[in-house]
């Protein structure tokens, strides 16, 4: 499968602020990365055979995305939309410093935990792959109060060790 060369792949990439409850990327400064375009042709089974060729990431699920504001914190979360698409929040609804990107077929996200992310809107059939480094599973964090020894956590986890779709040259290695 051949995905879109490095050097031509246009990433976006968004720090987003602390909101209530909602630590973003407050904690271990590592951004919202949005890579555009990547698997433009693929189909679910693909996305998910070439991300355990990489071996960084596991798939764990194909789903849309909550409509309600969530996040993790004991683990960071790489979306590989494999169709249609939707406007989607990263930072909560009602913080200034939130991001509201149309995802389209092909692109990535990856999601580091403590950031927010709902959906706004689907246009249309709009399906991910939910994956998480190797070894990890995902909570459910909703911004509330008694969460707070579960944010903690997010000061400790690692980050990636090699690019969830590049491999050892990828952009999430250079934030």
């Amino acid at each position: 499968m051949s995905v879109t060369p490095l050097s031509a792949l246009r990433v976006s990439k968004h720090q987003i602020p602390a909101f209530k409850g909602f630590p973003n990327t407050s904690i271990q400064g590592r951004p919202l990365l949005i890579y555009h375009g990547v698997f433009p042709k693929s189909s679910t089974s693909i996305i998910e055979s070439h991300l355990k060729s990489v071996g960084e990431v596991s798939p764990q699920w194909r789903y849309t995305m909550y409509s309600d504001s969530h996040f993790h914190s004991n683990t960071h979360e790489v979306l590989a939309i494999a169709s249609g698409s939707a406007k989607c929040c990263f930072g909560h609804e009602d913080n200034d410093g939130r991001v509201e990107p149309i995802l389209e077929k092909g692109d990535v996200v990856i999601i580091p935990a403590g950031v927010s992310h709902r959906l706004i809107q689907d246009y249309g059939g709009f399906q991910m792959v939910g994956s998480y480094p190797v070894g990890n599973s995902w909570d459910m964090c909703y911004g509330r109060s008694d969460e707070k020894e579960q944010v903690k956590q997010i000061a400790t986890l690692n980050w990636f060790t090699k690019d969830p779709i590049y491999g050892d040259n990828g952009p999430c290695l250079q934030v």
